[in-house]
């Protein structure tokens, strides 16, 4: 009998979406912190760095932990071949599908697109207006 895995609480999910969003501000503001005060440049490059380093660890710590539930039961084999889907096999896929769901990402992802507009259009102002 194989171990359904668990998602994580929510508090999990919430505090490496906040990690990854400060991570990705902190990156989008290299430019402007250069501008006007280069001696944080520094220091907010390792935060962005060191912030990326944890979230992107935990993002793929789930990614894998998906994919192993996954192949380790042939899952995608069973569901595509018309095998039959035990409950154990049921619980796996709800485990999937529930983390798949519960997951953030997308914030982040959408966060990081329009921040990452901002910083261009606020570096674009910045050097024509000769900073």
């Amino acid at each position: 009998m194989t171990t359904v895995p668990k998602t994580v609480p929510s508090f999990v999910v919430y505090l490496f979406l906040v990690i990854g969003l400060l991570s990705a501000v902190a990156f989008r503001l290299v430019t402007i912190i250069n501008t006007f005060i280069p001696s944080l440049l520094r220091p907010v490059w390792y935060f962005g760095v060191i912030g990326y380093i944890f979230f992107f660890a935990y993002r793929y710590h789930i990614s894998e932990k998906r994919k192993n539930a996954i192949r380790a039961n042939r899952l995608l084999e069973k569901i595509q071949g018309g095998s039959d889907i035990t409950s154990e096999d049921r619980a796996l896929i709800a485990y999937v599908l529930s983390s798949i769901i519960k997951s953030k990402e997308n914030l982040n992802y959408l966060f990081i697109f329009v921040l990452s507009i901002a910083a261009v259009g606020v570096d674009i102002l910045l050097a024509l207006q000769g900073h």
